[in-house]
């Protein structure tokens, strides 16, 4: 028979995956017998590259070290999943935060399933497995799903479908990478949340945008209060066209800083106009009564 008859024997069902482990070490499959759907084998950590092509680009470090800890107390639960480059080398597909972990902990070897794989596999494999079983931040997430539709040449339908997902799910979640990067930034480090991110998207003026970010992570909005605040700067007048200022108005900087910080105060877009001499006016539109009553409340007006 086959080793690998043997080591099916050696771990049988009842014995649980460690028994599996310990049988498979004395079997492991020479390169050109790799099974092409899985083999389970213990591997030098030294002889693992890390996946070129994993989605996961930022790791909590203080989870790591708990994950370190509970490796060196539990071993290993669930192997990684590695793909054999040569007789001597492997390249991981997924499990990097277990192989970061194992590392931490000090450990020589670590279980893990050996597969078959090219790189357009190799790709497809880590990115639809890591958005499924990983903790991934919704920016990662976008970012997979940017990776899957341009380097697997998937469309938008088959990309929902390889994922579980529908076609408006994943839309959402392209349509975050629009975000300017601060706002990326904030959303991978859950500073805000994917529906904050989503209220955001729909302010088409970069700076006013990043006002109402910084306002919302300040002031901890919820989600529903910076929908509000949207609505009213897409509500304003748009019938009306402010009057063009003079370029030489030597004011003209800061009265654009100050009409983005109003608008983003009152939640409606306001106007402000000065001459040379720092004379003009402000304009807050309102759409009905109780957008008045609204920001009567704010000026404190009774």
């Amino acid at each position: 028979m086959s080793d690998n008859n043997s080591v099916k024997r050696k771990g049988g069902l009842g014995r649980g995956l460690s028994a599996l482990i310990e049988g498979s070490k004395t079997a492991m499959p020479a390169p050109a017998e790799v099974n092409p759907i899985s083999v389970v084998g213990e591997i030098s950590i030294g002889q693992i590259e890390t996946n070129p092509y994993q989605p996961r680009t930022h790791f909590d470090k203080d989870a790591l070290e708990e994950l370190a800890e509970s490796i060196r107390v539990q071993g290993i639960i669930q192997p990684i999943t590695v793909r054999q480059l040569n007789s001597n080398t492997y390249q991981l597909i997924s499990g990097e935060r277990r192989y970061q972990a194992s590392k931490l902990a000090g450990l020589e070897t670590i279980p893990a399933y050996i597969r078959k794989a090219d790189d357009q596999q190799m790709l497809e494999m880590a990115l639809i497995e890591n958005i499924q079983r990983e903790n991934l931040n919704a920016i990662e997430i976008a970012l997979s799903y940017q990776r899957l539709l341009s380097e697997c040449n998937l469309k938008q339908e088959e990309l929902g479908d390889r994922v579980g997902k529908k076609r408006t799910t994943v839309t959402n979640y392209l349509r975050l990478l629009k975000l300017p990067p601060d706002i990326q930034i904030g959303l991978r480090d859950n500073l805000i949340s994917m529906g904050h991110a989503r209220a955001l998207i729909n302010i088409e003026n970069v700076d006013l945008q990043l006002d109402v970010y910084h306002r919302t992570i300040k002031e901890e909005l919820s989600v529903r209060k910076v929908e509000e605040i949207v609505r009213h700067l897409s509500n304003g007048p748009k019938n009306s066209k402010p009057e063009p200022t003079p370029i030489e108005n030597k004011y003209t900087g800061e009265i654009k800083k100050v009409e983005s910080r109003l608008s983003t105060y009152f939640g409606t877009k306001i106007n402000v106009k000065s001459n040379n001499e720092g004379k003009g006016e402000i304009k807050i539109p309102f759409v009905s009564v109780d957008d008045l009553n609204r920001i009567l409340e704010i000026l404190n007006y009774s």
